[in-house]
């Protein structure tokens, strides 16, 4: 019964480890959302609940293997920044019902589209997928360097002393555990990190505690909450581009959980990976929440942790659930300062970014194999440093472009096909 405990006791440690590392990144989609649309404080503390609230149903449904859903490894879901600016331009020009109408509509294409998606896994080699996963943790730094200097970098607080400390001593923490640190304390390294450098703001009078007090008690999940979805042309066209951009960033980060935890990685598994982040927008457009993908964060806690069980994140799941249903004890993850959180990723997505290079290093170091991976990583890295390099395109088009993650995608798949279409051509008949 002792040891039954401490496994449980473990597990929600673990989970709440997995919960913290995606949850300001999942916030601030409907915070950015909510505030674009002038939502009122009593629709946005809604939107904020019910979007925990479904990526905890979201995880679920990609933990769990079914017949048609469930890719089962340890993956936490949540809404994807790549929404972000199409759903403001949607809900801004035509209305919130439009806006949902865009997302379900995005859900059913998903699900549509996982057979024919997945079987294209031949065109991603160990050259591309590496390529692809040094990116997802490399051009995610610029992410955790602008929350370690406050989250706003137009601020005037922005990268002050204070702010700076803090997401430093944070990083310091989980690397001295990781060096000097044994078992199950070293495991959740990221999570006494946050816990730390949180503990250390609220001594520097860096944390305020108004919005636990503002916050309900209680939130029932209402179907429709801000209308009925409706449907229009360009509105789902928008969603159906920015829907395959985050398929795309899903498949890299399939194959580095797949690589971290020893897993071979199926075409049935992808289908099932696929459909269930499309279950996840649909069930999303009808709780007026987001759509909802696969979480690349999550996967330096792996990395880090060791633990490749899908039992933590379960538990993260059920956390999830739990704090959307109840706003209060969902607004005391919210009191984590930006850059305690920016300094635990500066840690979490290089280690990402080596798993990539990992990867990398197994591949043939041929000439054709090194253009591949200069030409992706140095095009989707540049594009994260300047997405303002496409200002003068069609919103259609940036939304993909502007996309670093895609762009480095494209490129290399592109030119792997260009450069090393004898081997495909070679896989292909061994498959047949």
């Amino acid at each position: 019964m002792e040891n039954t405990d401490k496994s449980i006791t473990k597990n929600l440690i673990l989970g709440l480890q997995h919960l913290l590392a995606m949850y300001s990144g999942d916030i601030l989609v409907p915070l950015l959302i909510g505030g674009a649309l002038n939502f009122s404080a009593k629709q946005m503390t809604y939107l904020v609940s019910m979007d925990i609230f479904m990526c905890g149903i979201a995880t679920l449904l990609q933990l769990k293997r079914t017949r048609w859903t469930g890719i089962a490894m340890p993956v936490v879901l949540g809404c994807a920044v790549e929404y972000v600016a199409p759903l403001q331009n949607i809900g801004n020009n035509f209305g919130w019902g439009y806006m949902y109408g865009g997302i379900i509509a995005a859900g059913i294409f998903i699900m549509l589209i996982a057979g024919p998606f997945a079987n294209l896994r031949r065109f991603f080699p160990p050259v591309v997928t590496g390529s692809l996963i040094t990116l997802i943790g490399f051009t995610l730094i610029p992410v955790a360097f602008q929350n370690l200097g406050g989250g706003d970098a137009s601020a005037k607080s922005f990268g002050t002393p204070v702010n700076l400390l803090l997401g430093f001593v944070t990083a310091l923490i989980i690397i001295v555990i990781n060096i000097w640190g044994r078992g199950f304390f070293k495991q959740v390294s990221i999570l006494v990190g946050i816990l730390l450098g949180t503990l250390l703001a609220i001594v520097l009078g860096k944390v305020g505690f108004a919005s636990v007090s503002e916050a309900n008690w209680f939130q029932v999940p209402v179907p429709f909450y801000f209308g009925v979805p409706k449907f229009e042309w360009s509105s789902i066209a928008t969603m159906l581009l920015a829907a395959l951009t985050c398929m795309i960033e899903s498949t890299g980060v399939y194959y580095a959980l797949a690589d971290v935890t020893g897993q071979k990685l199926s075409t049935e598994d992808m289908k099932r990976g696929y459909r269930s982040e499309g279950l996840a927008a649909i069930l999303g457009g009808i709780f007026n929440t987001f759509p909802y993908s696969t979480f690349s964060q999550n996967v330096g806690i792996v990395q880090l942790s060791g633990i490749k069980k899908l039992r933590p994140v379960y538990y993260s799941a059920g956390l999830l659930l739990f704090l959307g249903l109840i706003p209060k004890f969902g607004a005391i993850a919210t009191l984590i300062p930006s850059s305690v959180l920016g300094g635990a990723m500066l840690v979490m997505f290089g280690m990402v970014g080596a798993q990539g290079i990992k990867m990398l290093s197994a591949v043939e170091m041929n000439n054709k194999n090194l253009l591949v991976m200069a030409v992706s990583i140095g095009l989707g890295l540049g594009v994260t440093t300047q997405p303002a390099l496409f200002q003068f395109l069609p919103a259609q088009v940036q939304t993909i472009l502007g996309n670093g993650m895609v762009v480095g995608s494209f490129v290399a798949v592109i030119l792997n096909l260009l450069l090393n279409h004898t081997s495909l051509k070679d896989q292909v008949e061994e498959e047949n």
